[in-house]
């Protein structure tokens, strides 16, 4: 190759550079009740956020059409044109395909929808999407407590339990988009009652948010210890960790039982997969370091010897995950 040959490529190559370096980029995270978008600058600035409802009649058709308008009518206001414009990255409660298709979201009425497509349509910008947790996930990777280790377990904790693996700054998705669906890891072959899933004793059922409450109601009827918890008419799982801390008899008891099974769980994960460390997310995580305490007892039992070390701390960057880990998709 000869000199003036280099500085083409070069030039070629600091065009290509100057074309895909824009300003902006917009993260979405979908949510059964709302929508949280976020328009950032692409060096990670959280620039402003907003939540939109989630409208789910018409099976959610009109879902889309809402996010679009929403950005859009930011872009307006913010005197931003699509040039500028890096993407829309977006996160979704169920799997979602290499090449953007959906393949049911309960949560929110989607059977099938080529999600991508539709929206590329709708907005004139470039989109990429994933599942939700996945998104939150690579948002702490990026931006949060997981921006120091190559590689990450989240697991979110919410009114179910999600999970993300990101390895290298990348989404491990799998073949169909259904990678780290870890709250439906079986804990439990005698459980009589059903998951959402269809199976029987998913670790859903017990350390999510609605599982902790199912808990403590199965120790309220087993014992005649005094606590708070008989005080509450429909306490939630905020409640159990905050009779927990106090020294509540049950709620410990309860806290000690769905810990060690989430613990326990974590390490089977980890013994497959080996990340560099753990992130605890979602709303159940606000009970702050009592989940990361109690559940290590578990853990250290079910964990091979070379991840046993492994670190695992509670996320930081709380609901705003999702956006941020939205427009790191777009970005990559």
């Amino acid at each position: 190759m000869e000199y003036n040959d280099y500085i083409c490529c070069d030039f070629g190559f600091m065009l290509f550079l100057e074309e895909r370096m824009k300003e902006y980029g917009f993260g979405v995270d979908v949510g059964g009740t709302t929508c949280k978008l976020g328009l950032f600058k692409t060096d990670g600035t959280l620039v402003e956020k907003w939540e939109i409802p989630t409208d789910k009649s018409e099976g959610g058709a009109n879902i889309l059409r809402d996010i679009v308008a929403a950005v859009h009518g930011k872009m307006v206001a913010m005197d931003i044109s699509k040039d500028e414009v890096e993407g829309i990255g977006i996160g979704v409660p169920g799997a979602v395909t290499e090449d953007g298709v959906v393949n049911r979201c309960v949560n929110v009425g989607w059977g099938v929808v080529p999600l991508v497509k539709q929206m590329e349509e709708l907005s004139g910008l470039r989109v990429r999407a994933a599942n939700d947790a996945n998104i939150a996930a690579l948002g702490e990777s990026w931006m949060g407590a997981g921006k120091d280790f190559s590689s990450i377990l989240m697991v979110t904790l919410g009114t179910g339990i999600g999970g993300g693996i990101v390895i290298g700054d990348k989404i491990l998705t799998g073949f169909n988009g259904s990678a780290a669906e870890i709250g439906h890891i079986v804990v439990n072959e005698d459980e009589l009652l059903q998951c959402n899933c269809g199976n029987h004793g998913c670790i859903e059922q017990y350390a999510s948010a609605t599982g902790i409450v199912m808990m403590a109601h199965r120790h309220l009827e087993r014992t005649d210890k005094k606590t708070g918890l008989s005080d509450i008419e429909d306490f939630t799982a905020k409640d159990v960790f905050d009779l927990a801390k106090s020294g509540d008899e049950v709620a410990l008891d309860v806290v000690h039982e769905v810990c060690y099974m989430l613990g326990k769980m974590i390490a089977t994960v980890c013994n497959v997969v080996n990340p560099e460390a753990v992130l605890i997310g979602g709303g159940v995580s606000k009970a702050g370091s009592i989940i990361v305490d109690e559940l290590m007892s578990g853990f250290k039992v079910g964990a091979f010897h070379a991840c046993e070390n492994t670190k695992i701390e509670l996320a930081t960057l709380g609901n705003d995950a999702g956006i941020y880990g939205g427009v790191k998709l777009v970005m990559d």
